[in-house]
């Protein structure tokens, strides 16, 4: 970091500081939060909603920090778009500086793409979107963005081994106001904004380690949320492009970079 850079950044935190000192917010000022059922009930609204959605698309902005070799800790950031039918379909891209990934899912079978490599591998794993989610976590260690807000029942699962719920007020996430909520189980430290009125859809969402050295945290923000449209069955099919290769999943797992980390990253603790 320069001195020019640390320069800039003190000035940054006097001027917050500065706001908060005029600000209703301010140390010592009333803080209205909600209680703990309110808190449920928000993330219930947000999870029936997005429950009964026939059909989802959006973009989204994603933060994965981690702790290099030399224990630095970085931020590898990356974007992609979703797109979802319920029961059985399922279309999902994420772009980065060293990774380029398509997952394709028909009901079937899953594809996974991997664009910079120009390979693709498949699996046999007909079912629903939630099982399919399930499996891509447990299985094979490749969790789709946001996956546990996209489930039909996501409310149950999210709140299974919560410990303490807070209704933090609100907050303002790519110009959409949001009520604010934060979570804790005995592994993980969650926050989520949900945004407000009759479409409360995640607007972000952020996960925290707290068992793992230099623990890990990673973030999504949702962007050009559509939800009820029409669907066009047509995008959830695969044909592989010009000249790729196709491998065994084995294979795929054994190369670099071509999951969540470029091969001179590591997670924290390990």
């Amino acid at each position: 970091m320069t001195s020019q850079t640390i320069r800039t950044f003190s000035a940054a935190s006097a001027v917050a500081v500065l706001l908060m000192a005029w600000s209703p917010m301010a140390p010592g000022a009333a803080v209205v939060v909600a209680d703990e059922g309110q808190a449920r009930q928000l993330l219930k609204a947000m999870t029936d909603y997005v429950g009964s959605q026939q059909s989802i698309s959006f973009e989204y902005d994603a933060n994965l920090e981690v702790v290099t070799k030399d224990r630095q800790r970085l931020a590898l950031v990356s974007s992609g778009t979703v797109s979802l039918a319920r029961p059985d379909k399922i279309f999902a891209t994420r772009s980065g500086g060293f990774v380029n990934i398509e997952t394709v899912f028909d009901g079937k079978t899953l594809t996974l793409l991997g664009r910079n490599k120009n390979v693709y591998t498949q699996v046999e794993i007909p079912g629903s979107i939630d099982h399919l989610i399930d499996e891509l976590q447990h299985k094979y260690d490749r969790p789709l963005p946001a996956a546990d807000l996209l489930l039909t029942d996501a409310y149950e699962g999210l709140m299974a081994a919560v410990v303490d719920v807070k209704d933090l007020g609100s907050g303002v996430i790519g110009g959409t106001e949001c009520d604010y909520l934060a979570f804790r189980t005995e592994e993980v430290d969650a926050q989520l904004w949900i945004a407000q009125g009759a479409r409360p859809y995640p607007c972000r969402y952020v996960i925290t380690s707290k068992r793992v050295t230099d623990g890990p945290q990673y973030s999504i923000q949702i962007r050009n949320w559509k939800a009820g449209g029409p669907v066009n069955t047509a995008a959830f099919g695969f044909k592989a492009p010009p000249g790729a290769t196709r491998i065994e999943l084995a294979e795929l797992q054994k190369m670099k970079n071509m999951g969540e980390l470029p091969s001179h990253f590591i997670l924290g603790g390990q």
